[in-house]
């Protein structure tokens, strides 16, 4: 099958379009033939910076995490799929975990579920690990409806899957982008818009919570927007991030008596540790797209798996908005 090898790490590598022999599908594994795959922040991260970092596989790497496709075999111990549906996952791309940078995958079966009818594969493969990991921080911070959520950066692939499921579980949604079009489409996906650049924390939150707090801030800038999470939460309030990769001063949430949840999706892949819950959380997310209730916003440029390079330079450069997708 064809496959796209990455020979050597760095920002400057390239993949090398190359014949490599077609996976079998193992004991609870899954053969799909891949229509679509994305690029996420973390597959950038793998190619840029390589051994540096302990979740990258030994070149020649077949990187891509996230797929859409089709059934065509299956292994012992699989009765969840059948030859001919349509899924979708996040499967490969991690060591021992071969990516989705080519024709098939063989997938763990409980590293994908069902495609929702209603999307094409290629906004399905825009999915997976963006909602998982979405879904997750929203349930372990105990979403209820009627809650404030302040979602950081709704714009983004993380953000804009979570204001969605929060407004999806009866919550009021507020978030912040950093211009016009970030607010445009937070507006259009039903949270209010806040302009980060032109308020600040504080005068936002007293705006919308009468200077209480949000009772979730769901942060998916991290780093050292963190703060601004810390100063938006209510007493006792909840504060979820996705990036948490820095030395940081707790002082302020120690005194406000946050709770802090870190989410690091990957954990099941790389650890093979609770696999089943991702399985769980995407058959969960199909229900909510096929009623209507989440969609994903594309890029508006198209690529395909010869395009790859600039795939990964458009996500990389900030320009673009929405999840970008390289179809086979």
């Amino acid at each position: 099958m064809k496959a796209l090898l990455l020979k050597e790490y760095g920002i400057d590598s390239t993949f090398e379009l190359t014949e490599i022999e077609k996976p079998k599908p193992l004991k609870d594994q899954v053969l799909v033939k891949i229509a679509a795959s994305s690029v996420n922040t973390v597959d950038t991260m793998i190619r840029n910076m390589g051994e540096d970092l302990p979740l990258s596989p030994e070149t020649p790497a077949l990187l891509g995490m996230d797929f859409a496709g089709t059934v065509e075999a299956i292994g012992e111990n699989v009765s969840k799929f059948k030859i001919g549906d349509e899924v979708y996952g996040c499967a490969g791309g991690l060591p021992n975990l071969p990516g989705t940078l080519a024709e098939y995958i063989a997938a763990d079966k409980n590293l994908m579920a069902l495609k929702p009818k209603n999307l094409s594969m290629r906004e399905a493969a825009a999915l997976p690990l963006v909602a998982i990991t979405a879904f997750e921080g929203l349930e372990r911070a105990g979403i209820k409806s009627g809650q404030k959520i302040l979602v950081h950066g709704g714009s983004g692939g993380v953000g804009h899957i979570a204001l969605q499921l929060a407004n999806y579980f009866g919550a009021e949604v507020f978030s912040t982008g950093g211009g016009d079009k970030q607010t445009a489409l937070i507006k259009e996906l039903g949270a209010t818009p806040i302009n980060y650049k032109k308020e600040a924390v504080e005068d936002y939150t007293k705006k919308y919570t009468d200077g209480a707090g949000f009772d979730i801030v769901y942060d998916s800038v991290g780093g050292a927007n963190m703060i601004n999470s810390f100063m938006a939460a209510r007493l006792n309030g909840q504060v979820v991030t996705t990036v948490s990769l820095l030395e940081l001063d707790l002082t302020l949430a120690h005194f406000k008596g946050l709770s802090l949840h870190v989410v690091f999706m990957l954990i099941p892949m790389l650890h093979n540790y609770q696999r089943q819950d991702h399985h769980q959380i995407l058959s969960e997310l199909t229900k909510i797209i096929e009623a209507g209730k989440l969609k994903p916003i594309l890029d508006t440029n198209r690529y395909f798996l010869a395009d790859t390079a600039k795939a990964y330079a458009r996500l990389s450069s900030g320009e673009g908005m929405g999840k970008v997708v390289i179809e086979n």
